[in-house]
Protein backbone atom coordinates (compact mmCIF):
# COMPACT_ATOMS: atom_id res chain seq x y z
CA UNK A 1 0.00 0.00 0.00
CA UNK A 2 1.51 3.20 -1.05
CA UNK A 3 1.15 6.10 1.90
CA UNK A 4 -1.68 9.09 0.92
CA UNK A 5 -5.38 9.35 1.02
CA UNK A 6 -7.91 6.71 0.21
CA UNK A 7 -12.11 7.25 0.06
CA UNK A 8 -14.56 4.50 1.20
CA UNK A 9 -16.94 4.99 -1.48
CA UNK A 10 -20.29 5.08 -1.09
CA UNK A 11 -22.48 2.81 -2.77
CA UNK A 12 -25.33 4.38 -4.85
CA UNK A 13 -28.60 3.33 -5.35
CA UNK A 14 -31.59 3.94 -7.18
CA UNK A 15 -35.00 5.23 -6.80
CA UNK A 16 -36.66 1.29 -6.55
CA UNK A 17 -33.04 0.51 -3.92
CA UNK A 18 -31.01 -1.45 -6.79
CA UNK A 19 -27.33 -0.31 -7.27
CA UNK A 20 -26.90 2.80 -9.48
CA UNK A 21 -24.10 1.17 -11.74
CA UNK A 22 -23.94 4.58 -13.70
CA UNK A 23 -23.39 6.42 -10.44
CA UNK A 24 -20.69 4.24 -9.49
CA UNK A 25 -19.11 4.91 -12.11
CA UNK A 26 -19.33 8.95 -11.67
CA UNK A 27 -18.42 8.68 -8.37
CA UNK A 28 -15.16 6.55 -9.34
CA UNK A 29 -14.31 9.11 -11.86
CA UNK A 30 -14.49 12.48 -9.68
CA UNK A 31 -12.43 10.77 -7.25
CA UNK A 32 -9.55 9.67 -9.97
CA UNK A 33 -10.01 13.48 -11.19
CA UNK A 34 -9.02 14.61 -7.68
CA UNK A 35 -5.62 12.83 -7.32
CA UNK A 36 -7.36 10.07 -4.89
CA UNK A 37 -4.49 7.64 -4.01
CA UNK A 38 -6.96 4.49 -3.75
CA UNK A 39 -10.76 3.64 -3.50
CA UNK A 40 -12.13 1.57 -1.28
CA UNK A 41 -15.19 -0.31 -2.33
CA UNK A 42 -17.99 -1.66 0.32
CA UNK A 43 -16.90 -1.11 3.33
CA UNK A 44 -19.07 -0.49 6.44
CA UNK A 45 -19.53 3.40 3.97
CA UNK A 46 -20.36 1.36 1.04
CA UNK A 47 -22.72 -0.39 3.21
CA UNK A 48 -21.53 -3.77 2.96
CA UNK A 49 -24.06 -5.08 5.92
CA UNK A 50 -27.09 -4.68 3.61
CA UNK A 51 -25.64 -5.76 0.35
CA UNK A 52 -25.87 -9.37 -1.17
CA UNK A 53 -22.53 -10.87 -1.88
CA UNK A 54 -23.76 -10.96 -5.77
CA UNK A 55 -24.22 -6.65 -5.47
CA UNK A 56 -20.85 -6.55 -3.19
CA UNK A 57 -18.76 -8.46 -5.88
CA UNK A 58 -20.74 -6.02 -8.55
CA UNK A 59 -19.51 -3.19 -6.97
CA UNK A 60 -16.00 -4.91 -5.99
CA UNK A 61 -15.35 -5.51 -10.10
CA UNK A 62 -16.75 -2.24 -11.32
CA UNK A 63 -14.20 -0.37 -8.86
CA UNK A 64 -11.40 -1.98 -10.09
CA UNK A 65 -12.27 -1.85 -13.87
CA UNK A 66 -12.87 1.69 -12.74
CA UNK A 67 -9.64 1.93 -11.13
CA UNK A 68 -6.91 -0.12 -12.94
CA UNK A 69 -4.10 1.91 -14.05
CA UNK A 70 -4.83 4.98 -12.07
CA UNK A 71 -5.42 4.29 -8.50
CA UNK A 72 -5.79 1.92 -6.27
CA UNK A 73 -8.55 -0.12 -5.93
CA UNK A 74 -8.76 -1.92 -2.17
CA UNK A 75 -11.44 -4.45 -1.52
CA UNK A 76 -14.02 -4.89 1.50
CA UNK A 77 -13.94 -8.38 1.89
CA UNK A 78 -14.76 -8.60 5.65
CA UNK A 79 -16.65 -11.12 7.76
CA UNK A 80 -17.29 -13.00 10.56
CA UNK A 81 -17.24 -16.16 9.30
CA UNK A 82 -13.55 -17.41 7.80
CA UNK A 83 -14.85 -19.02 4.86
CA UNK A 84 -17.02 -16.58 3.82
CA UNK A 85 -13.92 -14.08 3.84
CA UNK A 86 -12.06 -15.98 1.58
CA UNK A 87 -14.33 -16.60 -0.95
CA UNK A 88 -14.46 -12.43 -1.11
CA UNK A 89 -10.97 -12.20 -1.18
CA UNK A 90 -10.86 -14.90 -4.39
CA UNK A 91 -14.04 -12.23 -5.58
CA UNK A 92 -11.44 -9.56 -5.46
CA UNK A 93 -8.74 -11.52 -7.08
CA UNK A 94 -10.12 -12.42 -9.46
CA UNK A 95 -12.01 -9.05 -10.25
CA UNK A 96 -8.19 -7.60 -9.94
CA UNK A 97 -8.42 -5.48 -6.76
CA UNK A 98 -5.10 -4.60 -5.47
CA UNK A 99 -6.13 -5.03 -2.04
CA UNK A 100 -8.46 -6.19 0.51
CA UNK A 101 -9.62 -5.11 3.95
CA UNK A 102 -10.79 -7.35 6.20
CA UNK A 103 -12.77 -6.39 9.18
CA UNK A 104 -12.33 -7.48 12.57
CA UNK A 105 -15.45 -10.47 12.86
CA UNK A 106 -18.37 -8.77 14.45
CA UNK A 107 -20.90 -9.82 16.92
CA UNK A 108 -19.38 -13.51 17.53
CA UNK A 109 -16.19 -12.00 19.46
CA UNK A 110 -13.32 -13.96 18.75
CA UNK A 111 -10.31 -13.11 21.13
CA UNK A 112 -7.33 -11.24 18.97
CA UNK A 113 -5.58 -14.35 19.65
CA UNK A 114 -8.64 -16.32 17.45
CA UNK A 115 -8.82 -13.30 14.72
CA UNK A 116 -4.82 -13.38 13.88
CA UNK A 117 -4.95 -17.73 13.74
CA UNK A 118 -8.04 -18.56 12.36
CA UNK A 119 -8.98 -15.34 10.45
CA UNK A 120 -6.43 -13.19 9.14
CA UNK A 121 -3.54 -15.77 8.53
CA UNK A 122 -5.98 -18.39 6.45
CA UNK A 123 -6.85 -15.57 4.25
CA UNK A 124 -2.81 -14.59 4.19
CA UNK A 125 -1.24 -17.78 3.65
CA UNK A 126 -3.80 -18.58 0.44
CA UNK A 127 -3.75 -15.09 -1.00
CA UNK A 128 0.15 -14.53 -0.69
CA UNK A 129 0.22 -11.66 -3.46
CA UNK A 130 -2.80 -9.89 -2.01
CA UNK A 131 -2.12 -6.79 0.21
CA UNK A 132 -4.51 -7.70 3.61
CA UNK A 133 -5.42 -4.42 5.42
CA UNK A 134 -6.71 -5.42 8.92
CA UNK A 135 -9.44 -3.08 10.09
CA UNK A 136 -9.67 -2.04 13.85
CA UNK A 137 -12.74 -1.00 14.89
CA UNK A 138 -14.12 -2.53 17.94
CA UNK A 139 -16.77 0.49 18.58
CA UNK A 140 -18.61 -0.96 15.75
CA UNK A 141 -17.62 -4.88 16.12
CA UNK A 142 -17.66 -5.76 19.44
CA UNK A 143 -13.95 -7.46 19.18
CA UNK A 144 -10.00 -6.09 18.72
CA UNK A 145 -7.42 -7.44 16.88
CA UNK A 146 -4.72 -6.02 19.28
CA UNK A 147 -1.48 -4.36 18.23
CA UNK A 148 0.85 -7.25 19.48
CA UNK A 149 -0.82 -9.34 17.54
CA UNK A 150 -0.92 -7.37 14.21
CA UNK A 151 2.62 -7.27 15.29
CA UNK A 152 3.28 -10.74 15.00
CA UNK A 153 1.37 -11.00 11.83
CA UNK A 154 3.69 -8.70 10.36
CA UNK A 155 6.52 -10.21 11.23
CA UNK A 156 5.20 -13.66 9.50
CA UNK A 157 3.49 -12.38 6.34
CA UNK A 158 4.56 -9.92 4.02
CA UNK A 159 1.31 -9.19 2.63
CA UNK A 160 0.13 -8.03 5.98
CA UNK A 161 1.94 -4.47 6.17
CA UNK A 162 -0.49 -2.19 6.75
CA UNK A 163 -3.82 -1.60 8.75
CA UNK A 164 -6.63 0.95 9.14
CA UNK A 165 -7.05 1.91 12.62
CA UNK A 166 -10.13 3.19 13.92
CA UNK A 167 -10.11 2.26 18.13
CA UNK A 168 -10.08 6.33 18.33
CA UNK A 169 -7.30 5.17 20.82
CA UNK A 170 -3.95 6.95 20.82
CA UNK A 171 -2.00 4.80 23.23
CA UNK A 172 -3.38 1.47 21.14
CA UNK A 173 -2.03 3.42 18.13
CA UNK A 174 1.32 4.28 19.57
CA UNK A 175 1.42 0.57 20.77
CA UNK A 176 0.54 -0.60 17.11
CA UNK A 177 4.00 1.88 15.83
CA UNK A 178 6.24 0.20 18.86
CA UNK A 179 4.57 -3.76 17.42
CA UNK A 180 5.12 -3.34 14.08
CA UNK A 181 8.50 -1.12 13.23
CA UNK A 182 8.54 2.04 11.05
CA UNK A 183 7.80 0.44 8.41
CA UNK A 184 4.28 -0.88 8.34
CA UNK A 185 2.05 1.63 7.38
CA UNK A 186 -1.11 3.11 9.70
CA UNK A 187 -3.50 4.61 7.91
CA UNK A 188 -6.56 6.10 10.00
CA UNK A 189 -9.52 5.11 9.75
CA UNK A 190 -11.04 8.53 11.24
CA UNK A 191 -10.87 11.45 9.47
CA UNK A 192 -10.89 13.61 12.63
CA UNK A 193 -7.78 12.02 14.06
CA UNK A 194 -6.02 11.89 10.85
CA UNK A 195 -4.06 15.01 11.63
CA UNK A 196 -2.97 14.04 15.01
CA UNK A 197 -2.55 10.41 13.91
CA UNK A 198 0.15 11.61 10.77
CA UNK A 199 2.25 14.16 12.69
CA UNK A 200 2.43 12.47 16.26
CA UNK A 201 6.34 10.86 16.00
CA UNK A 202 4.79 7.95 18.04
CA UNK A 203 2.13 7.13 15.67
CA UNK A 204 3.33 8.39 11.94
CA UNK A 205 0.36 7.77 10.19
CA UNK A 206 0.91 6.92 6.29
CA UNK A 207 -2.57 8.26 5.38
CA UNK A 208 -5.99 7.89 5.71
CA UNK A 209 -9.02 6.04 4.78
CA UNK A 210 -11.54 8.37 4.41
CA UNK A 211 -15.72 9.52 4.72
CA UNK A 212 -15.47 12.84 4.28
CA UNK A 213 -13.40 12.43 0.77
CA UNK A 214 -16.79 11.60 -0.84
CA UNK A 215 -17.37 15.14 -1.35
CA UNK A 216 -14.01 16.38 -0.69
CA UNK A 217 -11.26 14.13 -1.87
CA UNK A 218 -8.66 17.52 -3.36
CA UNK A 219 -8.88 18.77 0.05
CA UNK A 220 -7.84 15.62 2.05
CA UNK A 221 -5.71 14.38 -0.28
CA UNK A 222 -4.09 17.60 -0.34
CA UNK A 223 -3.79 17.52 3.30
CA UNK A 224 -2.10 14.00 3.39
CA UNK A 225 0.04 14.86 0.68
CA UNK A 226 1.42 17.96 2.37
CA UNK A 227 1.62 16.14 5.76
CA UNK A 228 3.97 13.38 4.19
CA UNK A 229 6.29 15.89 2.54
CA UNK A 230 7.01 17.68 5.68
CA UNK A 231 4.82 20.97 5.15
CA UNK A 232 3.24 20.88 8.42
CA UNK A 233 1.95 24.59 8.07
CA UNK A 234 0.02 23.97 4.40
CA UNK A 235 -1.71 20.77 5.91
CA UNK A 236 -3.16 22.96 8.69
CA UNK A 237 -4.31 25.01 7.27
CA UNK A 238 -6.62 22.94 4.92
CA UNK A 239 -7.18 20.63 8.30
CA UNK A 240 -8.67 23.64 9.56
CA UNK A 241 -10.96 24.98 7.17
CA UNK A 242 -11.94 21.21 6.67
CA UNK A 243 -13.00 20.53 10.45
CA UNK A 244 -16.67 21.10 10.16
CA UNK A 245 -16.86 18.96 7.57
CA UNK A 246 -15.17 16.22 9.47
CA UNK A 247 -18.20 16.44 12.18
CA UNK A 248 -20.47 14.87 9.49
CA UNK A 249 -19.57 11.11 10.25
CA UNK A 250 -21.81 10.80 13.42
CA UNK A 251 -24.33 13.47 13.97
CA UNK A 252 -25.84 13.21 17.57
CA UNK A 253 -29.03 15.41 18.64
CA UNK A 254 -31.19 15.81 21.00
CA UNK A 255 -34.57 14.50 20.92
CA UNK A 256 -37.84 15.23 22.69
CA UNK A 257 -39.92 11.69 23.10
CA UNK A 258 -43.66 11.71 25.22
CA UNK A 259 -41.17 10.00 27.85
CA UNK A 260 -38.44 12.60 28.11
CA UNK A 261 -35.43 13.70 26.01
CA UNK A 262 -33.15 10.91 24.18
CA UNK A 263 -29.81 11.05 22.38
CA UNK A 264 -30.07 10.21 18.36
CA UNK A 265 -26.75 9.12 16.73
CA UNK A 266 -27.14 9.17 12.91
CA UNK A 267 -24.13 7.10 12.27
CA UNK A 268 -21.80 6.91 8.84
CA UNK A 269 -23.01 6.51 6.19
CA UNK A 270 -26.50 8.18 6.65
CA UNK A 271 -25.07 11.70 7.48
CA UNK A 272 -23.05 12.10 4.17
CA UNK A 273 -25.22 10.09 1.76
CA UNK A 274 -28.09 12.53 3.25
CA UNK A 275 -25.59 15.37 2.18
CA UNK A 276 -24.66 13.90 -1.10
CA UNK A 277 -28.32 13.69 -1.89
CA UNK A 278 -29.23 17.07 -1.07
CA UNK A 279 -26.03 18.11 -3.39
CA UNK A 280 -27.53 16.09 -6.11
CA UNK A 281 -24.45 13.57 -6.21
CA UNK A 282 -25.42 9.94 -6.84
CA UNK A 283 -26.42 8.74 -3.49
CA UNK A 284 -30.24 7.60 -2.97
CA UNK A 285 -31.14 6.27 0.30
CA UNK A 286 -29.50 3.92 2.24
CA UNK A 287 -30.54 0.82 2.75
CA UNK A 288 -32.87 0.02 5.91
CA UNK A 289 -32.83 -0.27 9.00
CA UNK A 290 -31.00 2.77 8.34
CA UNK A 291 -33.30 5.02 7.75
CA UNK A 292 -33.25 9.17 7.96
CA UNK A 293 -31.84 11.30 10.13
CA UNK A 294 -34.24 13.32 12.37
CA UNK A 295 -35.32 17.21 11.40
CA UNK A 296 -32.43 18.06 14.10
CA UNK A 297 -29.73 16.13 12.67
CA UNK A 298 -30.45 17.20 9.36
CA UNK A 299 -30.20 20.91 10.20
CA UNK A 300 -27.05 19.94 11.60
CA UNK A 301 -25.64 18.62 8.52
CA UNK A 302 -27.35 21.26 6.29
CA UNK A 303 -25.25 23.88 8.81
CA UNK A 304 -21.95 22.33 8.18
CA UNK A 305 -22.59 22.55 4.86
CA UNK A 306 -23.26 26.16 4.76
CA UNK A 307 -20.10 26.68 6.90
CA UNK A 308 -17.62 24.90 4.79
CA UNK A 309 -19.36 27.20 1.44
CA UNK A 310 -19.30 30.24 3.32
CA UNK A 311 -16.16 29.92 5.05
CA UNK A 312 -13.96 27.73 2.65
CA UNK A 313 -15.74 27.59 -0.64
CA UNK A 314 -12.90 25.59 -2.17
CA UNK A 315 -13.69 22.54 -0.18
CA UNK A 316 -16.63 22.18 -2.32
CA UNK A 317 -15.49 23.64 -5.54
CA UNK A 318 -13.96 20.34 -7.33
CA UNK A 319 -17.47 18.77 -6.60
CA UNK A 320 -19.61 21.42 -7.81
CA UNK A 321 -17.22 21.98 -11.38
CA UNK A 322 -17.61 18.11 -11.63
CA UNK A 323 -21.44 17.46 -11.31
CA UNK A 324 -22.04 21.04 -12.91
CA UNK A 325 -24.18 21.90 -9.36
CA UNK A 326 -24.82 25.11 -7.84
CA UNK A 327 -24.08 24.26 -3.85
CA UNK A 328 -25.37 27.86 -2.71
CA UNK A 329 -29.35 27.30 -4.28
CA UNK A 330 -28.74 23.54 -3.60
CA UNK A 331 -28.20 24.29 0.15
CA UNK A 332 -30.84 27.31 0.39
CA UNK A 333 -34.33 25.16 0.94
CA UNK A 334 -33.22 21.68 1.43
CA UNK A 335 -34.14 21.78 5.45
CA UNK A 336 -37.80 22.27 4.43
CA UNK A 337 -37.60 18.53 2.62
CA UNK A 338 -39.74 16.55 4.62
CA UNK A 339 -38.71 13.30 2.51
CA UNK A 340 -35.20 13.87 4.47
CA UNK A 341 -36.44 13.19 7.79
CA UNK A 342 -38.52 11.90 10.75
CA UNK A 343 -40.65 13.22 12.98
CA UNK A 344 -39.50 11.53 16.37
Amino acid sequence: MKKGCYTALITPFNSTGELDTDGLDQLIKFQIQNNITGILAVGTTGESPTLHWEEHNRVVADTAKGTRGKCICIAGAGSNNTKEAIDAVQSASDAGADAVLMVDPYYNGPSSLEIRKEYIEPVARAFPEMEIIPYIIPGRTGTQLLPEDIGILSQKYKNVSSVKEATGNIENMKQTRKCCGKDFKIFSGDDGLAFKMMTDPDIKASGLISVVTNIAPKALTDMVEFINDGEITQADKIHKALKPLLGLVTVITEEETPFGKVKCRARNPLPLKTLMKILGMPSGNCRKPVGKMTKNGLDKVIGIAKKIQDESPEIFEPLANFFNIDIEERLKNSGAKKELWYNY
